[in-house]
């Protein structure tokens, strides 16, 4: 199987069977190997015709005369793989990427839609100035949206809080292979020795600037063939998520709740934080997430986490139970468009508005079960206000008994009252925290 066939199939899978497509680009691997420059190929067409899914459809609606949704679905991802290489891939001679197209139409189609494909992709490669591209002056919004490919909603959204420049900054951002964050377990060994065995293994690394236990992985070797990870002295995570687990800041001795836990990265490293020396009630509503959670545990060597099948919506019954709780809630995720290719076209403004009311009463409940003095870490991996600072602020004006800790009181290298990473200036994903304390006593730090 060539390259362009290895990406349709996973575009199948991602467009019309609604796979996630990491998950997607995975069982792919596993059935179809290819070479290392046929690889590449083929997962740099699959996840850029992903990620330019939207725009993709929009530039084609130039050409056709009806919408792409109305064609055979296998002939609409043909016609897509199609444009990504001849307008996104400039290496790419445009007669190949034609002629590629027309050969799939015909295993995957029949003649009318052979003849079809062939007319657009032609047309495509002799008209490309039928596109009529947004102003960059008089339709900034739109411009950017189709330059970078990202949902218009979203984009407006960014560019009324951070202005043009900064926009732009974080959709390319969003478009770039994002970094590997790996994280030492220091109870097993120091993260100096941990980076030189990575080191030794053929990682290419620099330290973190935000958490000592952390580092930024340049390159590195197939991640299977890694000692240091597959014996739990380091494991995967991103900036960002570590340094949520700071903000709990967990002391010995303590019962910490991880509310919606699975896979259990950042219960790891609560437990290591206390030096695995008290109880973290690690709990998930998924059955199956449950011995992800124990695995990661077992792997990283640690004794205090519990993983419990339990719904995070149910944790007040447990009143006053935990003297620390994070609560991680479901979101849109639009943090994390650059490490996820399919979300930012799965997300949509109702879907947001739908989630707050589950964030909401999942954040009230934990907040039931926390003891008088305990600290609280509100935390999602979007960067939209309806699922953060609003969210907080609702909390707070309807629970009176619970004040805010500053972030930069825990974090000194943060100047805000919220913990709020964009990729395109922290190089993490996007990630907002909020540390709230019961009956404003706080506890030592």
């Amino acid at each position: 199987m060539k390259s362009r066939e290895w990406a349709l199939q996973v575009l199948n899978e991602v467009i019309i069977n609604g796979a996630y497509a990491n998950i997607a680009l995975d069982q792919q691997h596993r059935k179809n190997l290819l070479d290392g420059k046929e690889r590449s190929f083929a997962v740099e067409l699959s996840r850029g015709t992903i990620k330019a899914w939207g725009t993709l459809d929009w530039m084609l609606s130039f050409y056709l005369s009806r919408p792409i949704q109305e064609l055979p679905p296998v002939i609409g991802n043909i016609l897509r793989l199609g444009f990504f290489q001849v307008f996104f891939l400039p290496k790419i001679p445009v007669s190949a990427a034609s002629n590629e197209s027309v050969e799939l139409a015909k295993k995957y189609g029949h003649p009318g839609t052979v003849k079809l494909v062939n007319a657009i992709m032609r047309s495509a490669v002799r008209e490309p100035e039928k596109i009529k591209w947004p102003c960059e002056e008089s339709e900034p919004i739109k411009y950017l949206a189709r330059k970078y490919y990202h949902p218009v909603w979203v984009v407006k959204r960014w560019f009324e809080e951070l202005g043009f420049e900064e926009t732009e900054a974080l959709l390319e951002c969003n478009n770039q292979a994002p970094a590997l964050g790996i994280r030492a377990q220091r109870l097993k060994n120091s993260p100096e020795e941990c980076f030189e065995k990575l080191s030794e293994e053929g990682f290419e690394i620099i330290p973190s600037e935000w958490v000592k236990e952390g580092c930024r992985v340049i390159s590195h070797p197939p991640l299977g063939q890694s000692v240091v990870l597959r014996l739990g002295f380091a494991t995967i995570q991103d900036e960002g998520a570590m340094l949520i687990s700071h903000l709990v800041d967990p002391q010995l001795g303590e019962v910490i709740l991880d509310a919606c836990a699975a896979p259990g990265g950042k219960s790891t490293h609560l437990a290591e934080l206390m030096k695995d020396q008290g109880t973290v009630i690690s709990q998930d509503i998924h059955p199956h997430k449950i011995s992800l959670i124990e695995g990661n545990a077992k792997k990283m060597g640690l004794c205090s986490i519990r993983a419990i099948l339990g719904d995070a919506t149910q944790v007040h019954l447990h009143k006053e139970k935990y003297d620390r709780i994070l609560v991680d809630v479901p979101c849109s995720g639009l943090g994390t468009i650059g490490r996820r290719a399919d979300t930012r076209w799965r997300k949509s403004e109702q879907q947001i508005k739908e989630i707050t009311e589950l964030q909401f009463e999942l954040l009230s409940s934990c907040a039931k079960a926390l003891k008088n003095g305990g600290r609280l870490v509100y935390s999602t991996c979007t960067l939209t206000p309806e699922e953060n600072e609003q969210m907080v602020v609702r909390f707070l004006a309807e629970n009176p008994e619970f004040s805010l800790l500053p972030v930069k009181d825990v974090l000194p290298k943060f100047s805000e009252d919220y913990l709020k990473l964009w990729p395109h200036k922290t190089g993490t994903d996007g990630f907002f925290a909020a540390c709230l304390v019961k009956n404003e006593r706080t506890i030592a730090q």
